[in-house]
């Protein structure tokens, strides 16, 4: 599975920008994907959760409210909407992807990665 995310960008507080992860290669809907993000001198922290067999959503108690994570089976991509966006959301964003429906709020539970895409909000 090969993971590519775009959509990042600089935007101004309470601002929106939406992410995309295309994931090419998967074959199963026993999957789950997750947006995460790191800031600078931070440790990798998950964000938001889908499970691609049934659609159910998971976010962190920071983001519940302004970003919302979705899916496109048919085209293979899953989104990130983040709207009212704050300063302390900037950050590098990446999709991940596991086999297995469960989705899991540990990085280390994710054999697949995006390369990152940076997200900047100014005050």
């Amino acid at each position: 599975v090969q993971l590519q995310a775009s959509g990042g960008g600089l935007v101004q507080a309470g601002e929106s920008l939406r992410l995309s992860c295309v994931a090419n290669g998967r074959t199963s809907n026993d999957a789950a994907s997750a947006w995460f993000r790191q800031a600078p001198g931070k440790e990798r922290e998950f964000v938001a959760g889908i499970r691609w067999s049934g659609g159910n959503t998971y976010y962190t108690d920071s983001v519940k409210g302004r970003f919302t994570i979705s899916k496109d089976s048919a085209k293979d991509t899953v989104y990130l909407q983040m709207n009212s966006l704050k300063p302390e959301d900037t950050a590098v964003y990446y999709c991940a992807l596991r086999w297995g429906s469960t989705v899991h709020r540990s990085a280390q539970l994710y054999a697949f990665w995006g390369q990152g895409t940076q997200v900047t909000v100014s005050s």
